[in-house]
This record gives structure tokens, sequence and C-alpha cells, in this order.
């Protein structure tokens, strides 16, 4: 099969086309050909390294994939070859306790494709059957690719845990990453009244296209939880979600007394500057996680089938342009979620 590979840490230049043996199948395990893959911030920590690190390289990276059932490994039922199915990355052993209590998210054994093993910027990739949800006839595969990492994990950080209710406010800091942009459909679906935050206008807006009710250029006012402080009658925020990790002080101030501050990453990296006088002083909670559940992969693929919520699709590329791809999103470049078309 044709596949993107790297045989060692570096940027997008490390990637490279090339012919690689398709998967083998375990037991309980489907092989999918793929149609489209999506990017994540993921590829680009994968692909940098860090210490303790561990890949069987050469490494396919890629988390996000939809396509067609090819073959069925032994003990798999209830999905025909042919089947048009998109993927679930979040991969768990279905067997741990925290996996029979429905937490697959946190199991003792987690990992994530593109990352613990393969992924999917390749024609072929291997993944467990609980791992597949089933798409309907003519739905685009690119569209479901690129809602599946973001969606879910955006869904499981606000609803399942953040608990996001109607009329709450809610603000997004940074307007056009995946996961983001993600957090204020969500969020509006809620019924919940939605600030972003965006480096610039022509980000803004797409966190207008999505749903957002105010929008605030940070390029324009850098000490932005002031502003939101001010556009919320003094009040704050109900939710913080930052992602970004260097923006917690002035997430911190943003939120409203009893508040939440939700993050399921670290784009700007991992060390973050809190004062604890604002965790105490304003009765803040700091809610984190990873991923989502196998239940919240279902609800929220089930959303995006009925239109509900539809990811923003900034390019296409080909399999063979993937490094261009990840130069983009490198360069925070993309406004939505950027595709590869394979085959």
């Amino acid at each position: 099969m044709k596949a993107i590979l790297f045989h060692e840490h570096g940027g997008p230049d490390v990637l490279q086309l090339a012919e690689f043996p398709a998967p083998e199948l375990g037991p309980g395990e489907v092989l999918v050909r793929l149609k489209a893959a999506a990017l994540n911030g993921l590829d680009r920590w994968v692909m940098a390294g860090w210490p303790g690190i561990q890949l069987d390289y050469p490494h396919i990276p890629g988390a996000d994939g939809a396509g067609e059932i090819a073959a069925l490994g032994a003990g798999v039922t209830g999905w025909p070859v042919g089947d048009r199915v998109v993927i679930n990355p979040n991969l768990s052993d279905g067997d741990c306790e925290y996996c029979r209590a429905g937490l697959d998210n946190q199991c003792r054994n987690w990992g994530l494709l593109g990352e613990t093993r393969r992924g999917t910027f390749a024609e072929y990739v291997a993944v467990p059957a609980r791992n597949l949800y089933r798409l309907p006839e003519g739905f685009d595969e690119k569209v479901a690719a690129a809602a599946a990492l973001v969606y879910e994990t955006a869904w499981h950080s606000l609803i399942t845990k953040g608990r996001v209710q109607p009329a709450e406010t809610v603000l997004v800091v940074g307007s056009s990453g995946g996961v983001n942009t993600a957090s204020i459909e969500i969020a509006r679906l809620a019924g919940a009244v939605v600030y972003a935050v965006g480096s610039n206008a022509e980000k803004l807006r797409v966190a207008a296209s999505m749903g957002a009710h105010y929008l605030i250029d940070r390029s324009q006012e850098p000490n932005w939880s002031k502003t939101v402080y001010l556009m919320t009658g003094k009040r704050g925020v109900d939710v913080v979600v930052d992602n970004v990790g260097s923006t917690f002080p002035l997430s911190l101030r943003a939120a409203r007394k009893g508040g939440r501050i939700l993050t399921v990453g670290n784009t700007a990296g991992a060390q973050v500057e809190i004062d604890n006088r604002y965790i105490f002083g304003k009765h803040l909670s700091l809610i984190g996680s990873t991923m989502g559940t196998a239940a919240d992969f279902t609800t929220v693929m089930n959303l995006v089938i009925e239109g509900r919520l539809r990811p923003p699709i900034d390019r296409v590329y080909p399999l063979s342009e993937a490094a261009a791809a990840e130069h983009r999103l490198a360069n925070n470049e993309q406004l939505g979620k950027i595709v590869l078309e394979i085959g």
C-alpha cells in the first residue's frame, strides 16, 4: 500500500510517500480501505517526538480516517465487507475497570491511533471493530474524517465533563483550530452564549460561521480578559475553553466566580502559569480530559450525520502532499480542518 512514513523525528519534511506492507489483522480487528484522513495538532507532536516516546519505526501518522471495510479479522461479526465507516481514534482494551464503567478514554492500556500505533495517512489501516461508526450511503468521508477526533474531544470536554447548560456563557480561546471550532459549534448547539478570541479578523470569521455570538480580536485587544469582563457586565463567563496553555493567566481572570476552566491540550507548550489566588479566590474548577468515550463518539457522529454539527474544511490535499498539508498546519495558516484525500 501507499503510506506516509517517517523514520526520524523532525518537522513535516521528514514525511515520505512510500510503499509499505498493509497491516495484518488481529482478532476482533477490521481492515479499512481509507478514502480520507484529517490532520490534527497531534501529528506535529508525534513527528517532533518527546523524551521516552516509543514508536514502531517507520511510523505512519494520522488519527482520523474514513473509508470502507476491506477485510475482517477473526471473531468480527456485524460488519460486512464494503460497509462505509469512520474511525474512532481512541484505543482501549475494552476490559479494564475503566472500560467496563464506560470510561474507555481513561483505559489502563489507553492508546491513540497515529501515536501509539500506525495511523491513517495510508491506503489501509487496521483498527478494532468496536472503533467503527457506520456511515450512511452518500455521506462525505472527508467530512466524517474531519469531525471524528475534534468533535469527540470537544463534546466530552464541554458536555460530558463541563456540563455546559443553556444560556450559560462560554469563552473559547482560539477560533480556527479543530477542537476550538468544534467547541464553538457544540456550545452554540447546547444553547450557550459563545465568545471567541482569535488572532485576526480572518480567523474570527471562521468562529462566526461556527456560531460564535461575540468576537474578540486579540491583535487589537491584547488584554482580552478585561474585554470579556466588561462585555459580560463585569461578571465574567461561566466556562472558558483554553487549549493553548500560555493563555491561562487571562483565562482565569475572564471566568466568573464559581466558573469552570476546560482544557484538553496545550498548543503553546506543556508548561503553563497559574496564579493560584484566582483558583481559590474565585472558586474556579479546572477540568481536564483527553479524547472522549465510545458513547461520546456515537453521540457526536450522530449529530454530524444529521447535519446539526459540521466541521469547517480548510483545504483538501492528496495523500502525496501530506508534508505540504502539515506545513500549513504547523504555520497556523488553516481556517478549519485540513484533510487528505486518499486513493
